[in-house]
């Protein structure tokens, strides 16, 4: 047995279960962190690219998605300090998406619309509800989707970036309907995109500037950037796409030329940042500790509880896409809530986001357990043996 909470010998379980798909060339590297208690454990497999320098406990990963509980954290300070509330209008920071109008139909061309029922509300923004998301695949919705390639209006993966200013993106995207109407159903990741906006007019601040002095330099988290630092560039991994099942992998964003090596013209406050394994464990503590890492409160115990807590209906999660995702779970602020329990990690209450460039990051509350994964490997959770692996080592090595 072991007094930490997680057992030496299922630990080097883990360790060995990682190290298989590292060796097989799935990833050129991964590093892990999980921690319950005051207890720590760290591996570091690999390397940072495939042919290249060792890992570090400090490389450098895209975190992609893992970007979106970020920029519900920052909202909710804001709501806190009661510059924004959660069921008010947001027009007044954001005009464009004043008198919103709807399409009539999932297939209607641009033109053919109806007013929307009701204004989009910051708590619209923060479920992913307000009437715009990313669609996976093929979309019904051509007239709009056609109309946001014409735009350069980014909903997706976070390379190539837009090339607009938050103001100029804001513009455009207010010259288009609404796909649905606000609060009727969840689509993915644009009601991030707004929030960085937002937050950047409300607080009278850039989003990068609100993020490094309400919350990274609070909690010590000095390598998170929106753009990695010339110095610190030897630090950041290689990133990988996977072409399909059947073929190898190629390069998504080299070292070299890496689009985060340029300061964004819009700051994503979906999929933009770059961060290490030590950083997003003191935003994961920090959440997990109610809001507070030491002295340091972020948040209250009640903000972080409404984050963490399933916003959705049963008709909207009906409604929405991802349809096997609603089985056992649900969706709060920027994460997502394990509903029920229908495997050895997903208990219900456990909450995070994953990035779809290989990162992962939950907290489970029930078993005071945070567990971060970042590797070079982009893919889907549930196509990904090194996520599937790492979840199911994490919990195997629980011991008290």
């Amino acid at each position: 047995m072991s007094t930490s909470g997680f057992s030496k010998a299922r630990l080097h379980r883990m360790q060995d279960n990682l190290e298989r798909h590292v060796e097989s060339g799935f990833a050129p590297g991964v590093v892990t962190l999980v921690a319950r208690g005051t207890e720590i454990h760290v591996d570091v497999i690999g390397a940072q690219a495939f042919g290249g320098a060792p890992m570090q406990r400090d490389t450098l990963f895209r975190i992609s998605s893992m970007t979106k509980p970020v920029t519900a954290v920052a909202t909710m300070i804001l709501v806190e300090e009661c510059v924004l509330r959660l069921d008010e209008p947001v027009d007044t920071f954001l005009p464009e998406l004043a008198n919103r109008t709807v399409l009539r139909a999932p297939d209607a061309p641009l033109h053919d619309t109806v007013p929307a029922k009701r204004a989009i509300t910051l708590r619209d923004l923060l479920t992913f509800r307000a009437g715009y998301g990313f669609y996976f695949g093929p979309s019904v919705h051509e007239s709009v989707t056609k109309a946001i390639d014409a735009l350069e209006l980014k909903f997706g993966a976070p390379k190539p970036r837009t090339p607009h200013t938050p103001d100029e993106w804001m513009r455009r995207l207010g010259t288009l309907p609404l796909v649905h109407q606000p609060g009727e159903q969840w689509r993915y990741g644009t009601g991030s995109e707004l929030l960085a906006v937002l937050v950047a007019r409300a607080s009278g601040k850039s989003f990068e500037d609100f993020l490094r002095e309400r919350i990274f330099e609070p909690l010590g988290m000095k390598d998170t950037f929106f753009t990695v630092p010339a110095e610190e560039r030897h630090r950041l991994a290689t990133s990988y796409w996977a072409l399909s099942a059947d073929k190898p992998v190629a390069i998504y964003d080299s070292v070299e030329d890496s689009q985060w090596n340029t300061p964004p013209p819009f700051p994503s406050g979906s999929a933009g940042l770059v961060s290490t394994a030590d950083d997003f464990f003191a935003f994961a503590r920090m959440l997990m500790n109610g809001g507070k890492d030491g002295n340091t409160s972020i948040l209250s115990r009640a903000s972080v509880e409404t984050m963490t807590t399933d916003q959705l209906t049963p008709e909207q999660k009906a409604l929405s896409p991802f349809a096997g995702l609603w089985d056992d779970h649900g969706w709060g602020f920027g994460v997502s809530i394990a509903t029920k329990r229908t495997d050895l990690y997903k208990i219900p209450g456990r909450y995070g986001w994953d990035g779809g460039l290989g990162t992962a990051w939950a907290n489970d509350p029930k078993e005071r357990m945070v567990g971060i994964m970042l590797s070079q490997r982009a893919g889907f959770p549930s196509q990904n043996p090194l996520y599937l692996d790492f979840w199911t080592s994490a919990y195997q090595a629980i011991e008290d």
